[in-house]
């Protein structure tokens, strides 16, 4: 099957053989661990200390700040672990992001770094974020942990820094923890060294670069201190099987259940009603309205899925500056404000979550209009997570069958679907968020073009996403 972009970039083109994909995360009630046969039992115990109090689960334990919501505290009798993620130009998104925000939401202290001169960067999908600093800031400090997303030319501009090099040659040394995940592994780890006599995964695109004697096909592979992973598709088991290295098992089920992961496994894809082809004569056009407190996973998700698939995607803030915080402190830069983009007409608009986030989309007048205008009109909108509450106050959900996050649904007076990821009634489309945001993306890829291109974006992605 030849894809339409690349697992790494919406520009770089390559095959994926579907043999290639591997199971997603489940949760079996007896065990969650991925270090049940990876590690010797010393590593377990040294890994598996006791959690810290206060974990935050969900963006609803979160608390304000003049721009954001930032996790309540652990305990202060327990060290803060500290965790550096480096990023460059052309960094894969999804990979970076939700290991961010999956780390954060354990209690971690995570330092996005910079290798590039400056902290905006461009990640996959023209996606622009912004580090909390430059690498060169980091080389006196010490992390439990370093996690390198991928990406193309993100894994190449991370092997380049010899700040980076010098940094993780260090952390290998001295046996603390590092990871790698899609193209870093063989892109950026090995030509420095440090995936020696280590048995590693990496994106199918990348595997032959491997040595085939130390190369596995799973989709996360713990290796002592090394933890490796293959894709955008599974960077919530490589994000949660490095919090239970940090935080041991008991804090990885905690934040997985606070993502939806324990039941995601158990919903139907997607449920549809009232059918209707959504097709059209030109390039899809999709509005992704932002605002302080947007759950960033589900932002970069979505428009680094639908970009992949070749749809015109618009980020627009309704703040007052293009620079958003996400809930868990992820700066992004979108590309207008409202008002500009509310010049255009856009074949849909979809609203991420996020509590905070939700409630800033709802307060804005010119997002109000937009969203009337596009019911009006007969054009496709949805939302995810908390902002099908905000269709919901704005009259646009009457008649409608929706899902949305627990938190919420209860405050929906019209029927709620449960136990489907998705729902698509007639032309407005529901998810409950986090760990079921992929297949929303794909389902609308799928409504716009068919499946056939929403199976091959899901296979570069190394998304298990089914045949038919």
């Amino acid at each position: 099957m030849e894809c339409l972009s690349s697992p790494l970039s919406p520009t770089f083109a390559l095959k994926i053989y579907p043999s290639e994909v591997s199971p997603r995360l489940t949760l079996p009630p007896s065990s969650f661990s991925c270090l049940a046969t990876a590690a010797s039992p010393q590593q377990r115990s040294a890994r598996s200390s006791k959690p810290p109090k206060n974990l935050p689960l969900t963006t609803s334990t979160t608390r304000k700040t003049a721009k954001t919501n930032t996790t309540t505290g652990t305990d202060t009798s327990v060290p803060k672990k500290k965790v550096l993620v480096p990023i460059g130009l052309g960094t894969e998104v999804m990979e970076a992001v939700i290991t961010v925000n999956v780390l954060r939401r354990a209690g971690a202290e995570v330092t996005v770094a910079s290798v590039e001169p400056h902290l905006e960067i461009e990640a996959s999908g023209g996606i622009r974020l912004v580090a909390d600093t430059s690498i060169s800031s980091c080389g006196g400090q010490v992390f439990d942990l370093i996690a390198l997303p991928g990406g193309m030319p993100g894994a190449v501009r991370l092997r380049e820094s010899e700040i980076l090099k010098k940094i993780m040659s260090k952390q290998a040394e001295e046996k603390r923890l590092y990871g790698a995940i899609s193209s870093a592994p063989a892109v950026t780890l090995l030509p420095w060294g440090l995936g020696r006599k280590k048995q590693i995964t990496c994106h199918p695109a990348f595997s032959d670069k491997l040595p085939t004697f130390w190369a596995v096909k799973s989709n996360i592979q713990v290796s002592g201190e090394l933890t490796t992973s293959r894709g955008p598709g599974t960077s919530f088991e490589f994000a949660l099987c490095l919090v239970e290295q940090l935080f041991g098992e008991s804090v990885a089920k905690k934040v997985a259940e606070s993502m939806l992961m324990h039941t995601a496994r158990e919903y139907l894809i997607k449920e549809e009603f009232n059918k209707v082809e959504w097709s059209f004569d030109h390039t899809p056009r999709v509005l992704i309205p932002i605002a302080n407190g947007s759950e960033e996973i589900e932002v970069v998700t979505i428009v680094d899925v639908l970009r992949r698939a070749k749809v015109d995607v618009t980020v627009a803030s309704v703040e007052k500056s293009v620079q958003i915080v996400g809930s868990l402190g992820t700066k992004i830069i979108a590309e207008k404000l409202i008002s500009e983009a509310a010049q255009s007409i856009n074949d849909l608009i979809i609203l991420p979550g996020g509590v905070t986030g939700a409630e800033r989309l709802q307060k804005s007048r010119i997002l109000k209009k937009l969203l009337k205008e596009q019911e009006a009109a007969g054009r496709i909108y949805g939302a995810v997570c908390s902002s099908p509450l905000v269709l919901h106050k704005h009259g646009l959900l009457m008649e409608k069958r929706v899902t949305a996050h627990p938190s919420v649904i209860s405050k929906l007076t019209n029927e709620v679907v449960n136990g489907t990821k998705v729902v698509v009634d007639a032309k407005v489309i529901t998810n409950g968020g986090l760990a079921t945001v992929t297949d929303f993306a794909l389902a609308i890829v799928s409504k716009l073009f068919g499946h056939t291109r929403a199976r091959c974006v899901a296979e570069g992605l190394v998304f298990e996403y089914p045949r038919s």
